[in-house]
């Protein structure tokens, strides 16, 4: 069989060789939605970087196509969605620009330290000022790297053959893979004040916006020197220009900003700045990476075979489809919920299905995936699914069980999630009693009912009176509306879990007042 394949974005001529060697290939770029809606139903596999928008439009009209590779790791311009419901093959090339990344930023540590961008452009104008660039040296330096992922675990690597001393946090890495590559494992607020020199490399989400800021800057050493080459928008950008101009920040070094191009931002004026147009992952070899690896997965997947980095959910059986849909959704919140209520770093997950569900077989596997993706996805910066859920936590050093039990709490179907940290255990149980009714039915030791959906307050406090009516007067002064009440307990008197469900988020002062109300053990705010 004769296979066509597509290239619609600029690709290294590498990878476009490889397909040749196997398919019919067609370069045309630029294309417009409707441009590719005309074309694409002559072709099986689909090549593109950020530049084709692979709408529902377009994969309606991909009547052959059985493969989309986008070179390079973002996926965002890809319904991953419409793809999977076609049965289509979406996949990327996630490693391929690690090392493009780490070493710039490692250029940019050195470039900093020696002010050699300041230092050329003095002597490009005629001018020999030796002095006015004094620098500083990396070796015995302490580098702190917040986000301790591939790019954070190959920097540490390079750092340390420099002689620097590295710490790191992460905290969803296992402590002992940093150990073996020689980080010593920090909090961040401990991290914040011993580093000469922060790097970040973390995805942007809620957690980690303005994670660099005012408060953080201030507890920092003297003379710091502040690095990001991950994502606009970690660092606060004015709390950063402030650092510098007051003299705490002795410089920065940044790739990327929270808005790009950074026309507007005050803080690439100041001399103290070295700057480049977020060029983190562009080196030949990157680009010559990506579409080699996107071309070989091509190639596997119209053979009949599979992709390495596949990035949408595998199809389920037809005939079990409709029984453990349900499970995988219920699963997937179960996983968000959790990632909200623990604290310390992953060591391992053992997912129980009780019940008729211990009857799935094979079908375990994609709830356990679910599950995964709702654990994981929040906190990477790489995208979680069914697929690269697994492998995802592997490459985090979590450990993955599953388990088949009869006994369900009295319950038709059970799953059960413990999730096990270095500072905690916390499990959660659900059940579906039909396919619309899916139920979390215990936190801990303690039995509950809750929907699994909008925003919630879980707290574990001491089951005396007044206590339930302190936490409505305090949402009642932030505006806050109760929706309904759990509480859960084995005896009166004793500690019980109480669920909240509410209209709407609750500010983190409101969470602040909470946790300082008497009797009160923990108060955790989850949106699910």
């Amino acid at each position: 069989m004769s296979y066509k394949v597509l290239v619609s974005d600029p690709l290294a001529d590498e990878g476009v060789d490889i397909l040749r060697g196997f398919c019919e290939v067609d370069t045309k770029t630029g294309l417009s939605e409707d441009e590719l809606v005309k074309i694409i139903g002559e072709y099986d596999g689909l090549l593109v970087r950020s530049g084709t928008q692979v709408t529902k439009k377009v994969i309606a009209a991909a009547d052959k196509l059985k493969f989309i590779g986008r070179a390079g790791a973002g996926v965002d311009n890809i319904d991953l969605d419409a793809a999977t419901k076609r049965g289509i093959i979406v996949a990327n090339a996630p490693a391929g620009n690690t090392l493009a990344a780490c070493e710039h930023t490692l250029a940019m540590m050195a470039s900093l330290a020696r002010n050699i961008p300041q230092a050329t452009a003095s002597v490009k104008r005629g001018e020999w000022k030796r002095s006015k660039f004094m620098g500083v040296e990396l070796n015995e330096k302490v580098l702190g790297i917040v986000g301790f992922g591939r790019i954070g675990q190959e920097l540490a690597k390079r750092a340390l053959a420099l002689e620097m001393k590295v710490v790191a946090y992460d905290p969803y890495i296992n402590t002992e893979r940093a150990e073996e590559i020689g980080a010593e494992v920090m909090t961040l607020e401990e991290l914040i004040p011993v580093a000469d020199f922060i790097t970040v490399h973390t995805p942007l989400i809620k957690e980690t916006k303005h994670m660099i800021n005012k408060k953080s800057i201030a507890a920092m050493r003297d003379n710091v020197r502040i690095i990001n080459c991950a994502r606009g928008g970690i660092i606060d950008e004015e709390a950063l220009y402030d650092g510098i101009v007051s003299g705490k920040v002795a410089g920065a070094a940044l790739d990327v900003y929270e808005e790009e191009p950074p026309v507007n931002s005050k803080i690439v004026t100041l001399d103290q700045v070295i700057t480049t147009p977020h060029l983190g992952a562009s080196t030949v070899e990157a680009q010559q990476n990506v579409a080699v690896s996107v071309a070989k997965q091509c190639i596997e997947v119209l053979k009949g075979g599979s992709a390495k980095f596949v990035v949408n959910a595998p199809m389920v059986a037809p005939d079990q489809q409709d029984r453990i849909e349900p499970y995988a959704v219920l699963a997937q919140k179960m996983g968000k919920l959790l990632i909200q209520l623990i604290e310390g770093r992953i060591q391992s997950v053992d997912i129980e299905y009780g019940g008729k569900a211990s009857d799935f077989g094979r079908g375990s596997k994609y709830v356990t995936r679910l599950a995964l993706k709702g654990l994981l996805d929040p906190i990477l910066q790489t995208p979680v699914n069914i697929v690269n859920a697994e492998f995802a936590a592997t490459e985090r050093g979590i450990k993955v069980s599953e388990t088949l039990a009869k006994e369900s709490l009295g319950f038709t179907n059970l799953i059960t999630i413990t999730v096990k940290t270095d500072k905690m255990t916390e499990t959660v149980s659900g059940n579906v009693s039909s396919p619309e009714k899916l139920r979390i039915v215990k936190i801990g030791d303690y039995m509950t009912d809750m929907t699994p959906g909008g925003d919630a307050i879980i707290s574990r406090h001491h089951d005396v009176p007044g206590v339930i009516g302190k936490f409505a007067t305090i949402l009642g002064k932030h505006n806050v509306n109760i929706a309904g009440m759990q509480v859960g307990r084995n005896k009166p008197g004793e500690e019980a879990v109480m669920v909240l469900n509410i209209d709407s988020p609750v500010p983190q002062d409101a969470m602040d007042e909470i946790l300082k109300i008497d009797g009160v053990f923990t108060a955790k705010y989850a949106h699910i």
